[in-house]
């Protein structure tokens, strides 16, 4: 159906998932995630088609100094870094202005200023870029809904809420963050898409590098740390297009800043874990893909952590706090500013080196 047609009947979607499973010669096509990985391998072999969930090797370096610890992955690319007189305060107390929402990509990082001011449980935002950022949703762009492809506006409208309720289920719920299965997020997700289904069974199981459910979600094991407050900072947007067969093809790019302290009670020593995901996904249209009413297939997904683990597939994000980072030594990787939303990740990790980690500039 064109831009702008009229939405598909019940009656009919329910009669192309009965074809479908009963392998009717033209039933909708099953859906296959297409992982779109920076892995040298990839580059190398340009004729090669692309598979899904490609992994670059992990990259490893250590930092050198006593307070911030980076650790960056773009699905393997993980990064340390520690040096305490690059960790600045931007803001000096009193109100802060809230930035607007981005619109679109930056054309540079955000600013350094002023002294360096380290994190308190009443503050655990102070001296992060990310004191003028949203909290939770609110630093999530959602762009006007326009028919696009098989959806109408109304239509559209509604996907782009469930699009931003996913990332809500996978990125914010607090049962998630304290390490829960995120059930409600998993539930968006086409169930008939297989290969992201065998990855979602096994994730949860038995995490490994080829397996990791931080690959698309936010956990931290309770026993280890917890959250500070219940803010979580954010800035994205959600964008979208018309995509194969006539889909609804939706991008979302959003940082989340996560304070935590140890789990011990009378902890407050504060870290910060950032993370940054883009998920591609795609509300098919039903007559043409095999896919469960109310759900979308994932076309890709990637995903930057700075202080999160590294080189650990646990299936926790599992921050380092000062008693961690005196042990290490410095590796010499390449330097990331974890809050620089004017490049790519692909670009993150075209520029790294696959035998070390980076360096994070900043927490």
């Amino acid at each position: 159906m064109g831009k702008g047609g009229a939405a598909i009947p019940d009656e009919e979607w329910e009669r192309f998932l009965r074809e479908a499973e009963a392998g009717t010669h033209d039933a909708p096509e099953e859906p296959s995630a297409q992982a779109r990985m920076v892995a040298r391998r990839l580059r190398d072999e340009s004729n090669r088609p692309e598979g899904w969930r490609t992994h670059q090797p992990a990259l490893r370096s250590r930092g050198k100094g006593r307070y911030v610890v980076g650790l960056l992955i773009a699905l393997g690319l993980l990064v340390v870094a520690v040096d305490p007189g690059r960790v600045v305060g931007w803001f000096g107390g009193g109100e802060i202005a809230p930035l607007a929402a981005e619109s679109e990509r930056p054309d540079q990082p955000p600013e350094t200023a002023g002294s360096a001011q380290l994190p308190t449980v009443d503050e655990p935002f102070r001296g992060s870029p990310a004191a003028r950022w949203g909290d939770g949703t609110a630093g999530i762009r959602l762009p006007a809904a326009q028919a696009t492809g098989w959806m109408s506006k109304e239509q559209v409208a509604h996907a782009l809420e469930q699009t931003r309720g996913f990332l809500v289920d996978s990125n914010l719920d607090p049962g998630v963050l304290r390490g829960e299965r995120p059930r409600k997020a998993i539930a968006l997700i086409n169930p008939h898409q297989q290969d992201v289904q065998d990855y979602l069974a096994t994730a949860f199981r038995a995490p490994s590098r080829e397996n990791d459910p931080l690959l698309l979600f936010s956990r931290f094991a309770k026993t280890k740390v917890r959250l500070v407050g219940s803010v979580v900072k954010t800035r994205g947007r959600i964008t979208y297009r018309e995509g194969k067969r006539g889909a609804l093809e939706v991008t979302t790019d959003v940082t989340y800043v996560y304070p935590v302290v140890r789990a011990a009670a009378g902890s407050d020593e504060v870290a910060r874990t950032i993370v940054r995901r883009e998920v591609v996904m795609s509300w098919d249209h039903p007559a043409k893909v095999v896919v469960a009413p109310g759900t979308f297939s994932v076309v890709s997904y990637k995903v930057d952590m700075t202080n999160g683990g590294c080189d650990t597939f646990t299936g926790y994000l599992t921050p380092e706090f000062a008693a961690e980072r005196a042990t290490k030594g410095s590796g010499g990787g390449p330097e990331v500013d974890p809050y620089d939303r004017s490049t790519s990740i692909d670009a993150r990790t075209r520029e790294a080196d696959e035998a070390r980690c980076g360096t994070a500039s900043r927490s």
